[in-house]
């Protein structure tokens, strides 16, 4: 039986409504069969320390990446952990995760490369959650083993590579296509090479990719960590910086998990037709031998 969409007001208004719930939807469907709530966060011990009730954990470190090549894992690995969280090719997943959604984001974002169905974010992830004294627990669920297929993953239509950057470059130039770093200011401009507080390491250069904008992923949401409402979403995006749904757009930010939260936002809230994220970004970019690099406040 289909998972029925959350009805929300504010979530209908979105492009894809069906791609978030709201915390009080999720309380009331958590014994909804063929529902299947995962937690994915950047804390990869938080998940012990108390969770939604049912909830399975994925770790994005050591589920979702290859322990070997920086790349994700193939379609057998990940049947196998679908498979050990009962989680089948047809179920419904929401998942939720810390700090505002990243880590959530991006392991939606995987999910998908895997072309799975329905998969939705907890609008708000944990923190808005446990803001609203709902109930967590620490116990672990077992759930029944169920019989995930192998699907191979397909990367072409929402994945980035650094030669797609730099053939997309050209587009940029030439007003077809756009990028849009999602890291901070002081990460933009090359002042920093991590976020604030962060240590500062993984590029030997800072700056950004040339004719790239300034939007910072947290603009989208809101103070309880909820997104944006659409409108709101629009002005920064399209008014503001002038992209439209139709733009070929490719996200980035350090490793490809902010991204993943601004790649959300622009396909499945605002309806872009085609939002990619690269997913080696800064990390890799700063690190590449001549690729094109900028400094400051201006695209360049």
């Amino acid at each position: 039986m289909a998972v029925t969409n959350d009805p929300d007001p504010k979530l209908a208004e979105y492009a894809h409504p069906e791609r978030l719930v709201t915390t009080s939807w999720l309380a009331d469907h958590l014994e909804d069969p063929g529902l299947v709530v995962v937690e994915s966060d950047e804390d990869v011990l938080l998940y012990d320390t108390g969770h939604i009730p049912g909830a399975v954990k994925v770790d994005w470190h050591t589920e979702l990446n290859d322990p070997v090549t920086r790349d994700y894992v193939d379609g057998t690995r990940f049947a196998e952990i679908m498979s050990e969280r009962g989680i089948g090719r047809d179920t419904t997943i929401v998942v939720y995760g810390d700090r505002n959604n990243w880590w959530a984001a991006y392991a939606l974002w995987v999910f998908s490369l895997f072309g799975h169905a329905d998969v939705r974010l907890l609008d708000g992830g944990r923190s808005k959650w446990v803001a609203e004294g709902r109930e967590m627990v620490t116990d672990t669920p077992t759930p029944a083993r169920a019989d995930y297929p192998v699907v191979e993953r397909d990367d072409a239509g929402i994945r980035a590579f650094k030669e797609d950057v730099l053939d997309h470059l050209g587009l940029v130039s030439s007003g077809g296509g756009a990028l849009v770093d999602v890291r901070s200011l002081p990460e933009y401009t090359g002042e920093k090479l991590h976020m604030p507080d962060y240590p500062q390491e993984g590029a030997v250069r800072g700056g950004h990719i040339p004719g790239a904008a300034s939007v910072p992923w947290a603009r989208a949401a809101a103070e309880d960590g909820s997104f944006k409402s659409r409108a709101e979403l629009a002005a920064i995006y399209e008014q503001e910086q002038g992209l439209a749904p139709s733009d070929d757009v490719v996200a980035y930010c350090r490793i490809g998990e902010r991204s993943s939260h601004t790649w959300f936002v622009l396909t499945y809230l605002l309806g872009f037709d085609r939002v990619r994220n690269y997913d080696g970004s800064w990390t890799e970019w700063g690190n590449a031998v001549r690729v094109p690099i900028a400094q400051g406040e201006e695209r360049g």
